[in-house]
């Protein structure tokens, strides 16, 4: 009988550290030494209020900053190994954002919006527009695809941003405060949806200041005074 292997670390840190302005008198010491490991698969909170580095630790994850000392590695590349092209190929096949605040061109139909991020992989038009459609099938808004984010509710816009961050099938999902602007119903309609999402393999890291939130996921870190500690 074969053992089952573990699966694959698709975010894995090592002694990661954060510090602006170093050496004057507006230094801040954002991060001290994270060590932290992710499996593809795994739906992660990661928690803690504001001003304790989590924020920063999201923006490190989501190569949108680079470290001060230690090393990151996403889906096997060490980030620090790659220019600013290739960075923002990783940042565009490997992870999708979604965050509080939708992120919708109002003047585009959810269809639309959703397609985007296609234009910038040079995919033809027409099959843009097919994938977008198979996104929003994915998050239960099929119906909706020629509306505009003011004819959409709250949950809605946000169906259609998870849709808009899954359009290049990332093996990440990085979410930021994702219910906060939702009321209670809405917010577990979309912890759901992530916690589908987790069970066809993908990844979902979940930035939030919420316990409520948090206890949806399968683990807990929180931070304080840029630290991370996991939750027993």
């Amino acid at each position: 009988m074969t053992t089952p292997q573990p699966p694959a670390v698709v975010i894995r840190t090592h002694g990661l550290g954060k510090v602006y302005s170093p050496g004057t008198e507006a230094e801040v010491v954002a991060l001290k030494g994270v060590d932290l490991s992710i499996g593809r698969g795994d739906f992660v909170a990661i928690m803690g209020p504001s001003g304790s580095g989590k924020s920063t630790l999201m923006n490190l994850i989501g190569c949108l900053d680079t470290p001060s000392s230690g090393r990151y590695e996403c889906d096997g590349v060490d980030v620090s190994t790659l220019d600013k092209e290739d960075l923002a190929a990783l940042r565009r096949d490997k992870i999708g954002f979604v965050f509080q605040g939708f992120n919708l061109l109002p003047r585009m139909s959810a269809l639309e919006n959703v397609a985007m991020p296609l234009g910038y992989a040079q995919v033809p038009p027409a099959e843009r527009l097919r994938l977008a459609q198979e996104a929003l099938d994915a998050v239960g808004l099929s119906a909706r695809s020629g509306h505009r984010p003011s004819e959409l509710s709250g949950g809605q816009q946000q169906r259609v941003a998870i849709a808009r961050a899954l359009i290049n099938k990332p093996p990440i999902l990085l979410a930021d405060e994702p219910t906060g602007a939702l009321d209670s119903k809405t917010g577990e309609e979309i912890l759901s949806l992530f916690k589908r999402l987790r069970d066809e393999d993908h990844t979902v890291i979940l930035i939030t200041h919420d316990a409520e939130v948090a206890a949806h996921a399968d683990r807990i870190y929180v931070m304080h005074d840029g630290e991370l500690h996991e939750r027993p």
